[in-house]
Order: C-alpha cells, then structure tokens, then sequence
C-alpha cells in the first residue's frame, strides 16, 4: 500500500509593517491567503531506495531527482540528469532529512527511505498571472471567470519564466515541503499540525525560516514563512542571529537539533492572533508589473542607515499608523461579537455610503476607541509609504498604483487598500466591506470588478484568494482538495 502525506500552507498578504517588518522593534500585520502551496509525497515501490523525485507539474520539464546518502554524512546528491537546478527544492530536502537523522536517528530514516519518496508540489491558481490562461478561454478578467480554470492548472511556462503574483509563493512552497517530509519521516506527527500552537508547529517554522533565508541567501523578516505556518497574526521578527552559524558551508548536521529546537529561546519572535472582522473581505489584484523584492528593500535599509534621524522620525509614526490600523481591526471584530445585530447593520449601512459620507461603523461610533475612522489611517500609512519611497528612491508606491488605489477608495463600501510588502507593481489590496444581504448594485465587490474591468490606465486582474479561515500549515487529505489528486498524477 502507498502511503500518503499532504501537507500544505497558505500564502500572504502583508497590509502593515512594510520595511519596519524587518526590525524587531516594529510589528507587521499580516493575513494568510486561502491560496495555498500542496506537498504531496508518497512512497514508491518503483523508485529506488534512497531515491527521492520531485516534481512541479504545472511547470515544463519539472522533474528532479535526488539520492540520500548516509555515509560517511547524511547528505542529498542532485542527479547529474536533472535539466535544471531547483535550489529552493535541494535545500529543504538536505536540511530537513540531516534534521531528520539527528533526531530520530539514520536507521529509522533508512527505512522509511527504502522505497523511494515521489514528491508533488502544486499551487493554486493564484500564485500565478491567469491573464494569458483567461484570455485563451475567451473569458473576462473577473472572479467568476476565475472558477473556471481548472486547479493547479500548467502554467506552460518554465519554472524560471512564470509571472507571480506576490503571494509569498516561495514561503509557502519551503513550509509545505519540509513540514510535509517532517510529518512522512515521523519527525513531528499529524495531529500536532491541527494545533493552533504546538511544540511541533514551531518545530516546523524554525526549519522553514532556516531554509527559506538559506535558499534566499539572506537572513529575510520571515514574516511570510511565519504566515504559512500560523496563519493570519502580528508578527515581530527574531534576532538574526540564531541561525548565523547555520548559514555558512562549514554548519554541521549536529548544529541543526539545538539551534531549530523550539525550547531555543533565542527563536525570540512574537506572534499574536490577529483576524480582520467579520463581513469585511480582503480583496486582492495582480498588476501586469513585478518588482524586485530584494533590490528594493535594500536600498530602503541603505538610505535608512544614511539618514537615521530623518528615517527613525518617520518608522516611528508609520509604526503609530500601522499599529493603530491593526488595533481598530482588532476591535471591530470584538464589537461583532458583542453586538453582532448592530455590528452587520452598520456595515450593510455604510455600502449604501460615497466615501465623502462615510464614517467607519458609524453606528458603532458611540464607542471611544473608533473616533477615528480606518479611511484617514490608511491614507495616512500610503502617504507616508510614498515618502519612505521618495526619501529612498525606491517605487514603493508608483505613481500608477497610486492613482488606482485612489480610484478603488473612492467607491462606496471600500475601507481602503494599499500595496503589499515591500511595495512596487506586483499587487494591491483592498479591504471592503462584505454584508451577506447587499443588493447587487450596492455591493462594493462588485463595484471594483467593474472599475477594474475597465480600467485603462493598468492592466489589473483580480485574484480569488481571500483571508484563510484556517491556521497556517496543516495535514490534508488528498481526495479532500478539489483537482489536486489529478494535477499531481503521473502521465
């Protein structure tokens, strides 16, 4: 009999915190994707021992193929007829099984090797640009449009030349790797993955963020990995320092049990629960453009370094705004379930409202926290993004993405919106309100599509990703996942 392990984890969506994420002094609020990255791995009588193949099927010429060594090291040894090198994919296989083998021993790892491990990975259709697939079936650019194509669908590019859509594919794909080989190896067990928080769930995020900064060659936030494995939450950053002496050639697999364990108080990042509120919806675009992450950020960290008084003055009244922004959020959603009645009433309320009349909840205004609406603090946290940007030199919002999220906030019902992360073409975010009773033409998701679907000025197609109900990184069943089974069969 096969044995089965699904493992997936969702993408992100960063909407506060930008560049200050990555100072721990600096909390970011971030909210997971229902899109989410699959890991499927089986293992195979037909494979040779020791072997492991890996394989993106929604890519052309995908497969790789690896041995296990056990003498006189652990090490994994990619095969010399692999078409291409998949860094990301080696990493997370020679890091997790060398962690594999100082915890539950070579043997033990052997035997579940003896037949070899087939390994899919997949991800949902919004990782990726849909614009060329939408257009080759005669559809619009809309969301219904969207449940059309099938899950997983081939991207008929090569991994190399794929358009994403920012979603923290990356992360994503490393957390359902190695948390996927943990859970097939036996190293941390299923049910402990159905844990909100778990000595076994941090086990997974601190071999996750190793290998992600490994595979990126740099030590990151690791807010997106953070995302993929608790969920949506406001995240501060750790030190850096606790995966330094990981991060050179000369690490050895001895140094992994201790500097991953998840008793090592070094691993200082904090977590705290975070959700938007009910009947609101985070609304999600891709913009025909990309940005170069890396090259962006560090610019931003140059010019901070040059100009700290300017750059702290500034960090910290963002921090005000964005935290502001988190702790509003925070509050609506208890405000729903005090008064659940009310709370939707007011939101029905306010989509029937031009912006130029509304005032966040405005029956729930009574309450001292909310004298100040959403609306100016967002604005407030774009405008002082732009400086950062203008200050730097650095397109963290263009000129282009500004003028459409102007146009987004001026429809009734929006609360606002922003570019993710670290900013440029990649995406925008919206957050809108969501009754379930809104009449067609009152209802604000649908008043975006519109705009969006004749909008001249940018190419904009929307994604279908909303805020993940579930938490993080977890166990799947295969016949569970509507299409994956047949997105990962062999031909």
């Amino acid at each position: 009999m096969v044995r089965t392990t699904v493992v997936s984890a969702p993408g992100k969506v960063l909407i506060a915190g930008g560049y200050l994420v990555l100072d721990p002094a600096y909390p970011g609020t971030v909210v997971s994707t229902s899109s989410r990255f699959y890991t499927v791995i089986q293992s195979q009588e037909l494979l040779s021992k020791n072997t492991i193949r890996v394989r993106s099927p929604q890519f052309l010429e995908a497969t790789w193929s690896y041995s296990v060594l056990f003498e006189p090291a652990v090490a994994v040894e990619a095969s010399p007829e692999n078409s291409s090198k998949n860094k990301f994919v080696h990493l997370a296989l020679q890091k997790t099984i060398a962690l594999a083998v100082e915890l539950r021993g070579a043997a033990q790892i052997q035997e579940a090797l003896t037949h070899g491990f087939d390994i899919a990975i997949v991800g949902d259709n919004d990782f990726y640009s849909q614009r060329a697939k939408l257009e080759s079936l005669g559809l619009p650019r809309t969301l219904d449009s969207l449940t059309e194509i099938t899950p997983f669908c081939a991207t008929e590019v090569h991994l190399s030349d794929v358009h994403k859509t920012g979603l923290g594919s990356s992360a994503a794909l490393i957390t359902s790797l190695t948390s996927a080989i943990l859970v097939h190896l036996s190293v941390i067990s299923e049910s402990s993955l159905a844990e909100d928080d778990s000595r076994d769930r941090r086990q997974a995020h601190n071999l996750a963020q190793y290998v992600h900064c490994l595979a990126q060659g740099k030590v990151g936030s690791g807010f997106d990995v953070s995302a993929a494995v608790f969920g949506s939450h406001l995240y501060s950053r750790f030190d850096p320092a606790v995966i330094q002496d990981l991060m050179s050639d000369d690490a050895l697999p001895s140094q992994l049990p201790s500097v991953l364990s998840p008793s090592n108080a070094a691993w200082n990042y904090r977590i705290e629960p975070f959700k938007l509120p009910p009947l609101t919806r985070i609304v999600l675009a891709d913009v025909d453009a990309g940005s170069d992450t890396p090259s962006l950020v560090g610019k931003v960290l140059k010019w901070r370094k040059e100009n700290s008084t300017e750059a702290e003055a500034l960090w910290k009244n963002l921090d005000q705004q964005n935290q502001s922004l988190a702790q509003t959020l925070l509050h609506l959603g208890k405000l729903a379930e005090d008064d659940y009645e009310n709370y939707a009433s007011a939101v029905k309320y306010i989509c029937s409202l031009q912006p130029v009349q509304q005032i966040l909840y405005s029956p729930l205004r009574s309450n001292q926290s909310l004298q100040h609406s959403m609306k100016p603090t967002i604005s407030a946290i774009r405008e002082k993004m732009r400086e950062m940007g203008n200050l730097s030199g650095v397109p963290i919002e263009p000129i282009e993405q500004t003028t459409l999220l102007d146009a987004c906030a001026s429809q009734a019902g929006v609360i606002g919106g922003g570019v993710p992360g670290a900013g440029g073409y990649d995406a925008i975010w919206l957050l809108v309100c969501d009754p379930p009773s809104c009449a067609p033409d009152q209802s604000p998701l649908e008043r975006i599509e519109h705009l969006w679907s004749h909008y001249e000025k940018l190419d904009v197609s929307p994604l279908s990703a909303q805020e993940s109900t579930a938490k993080g990184v977890r166990v799947e069943a295969l016949d569970d996942i509507p299409g994956l089974k047949n997105a990962i069969s062999v031909s």
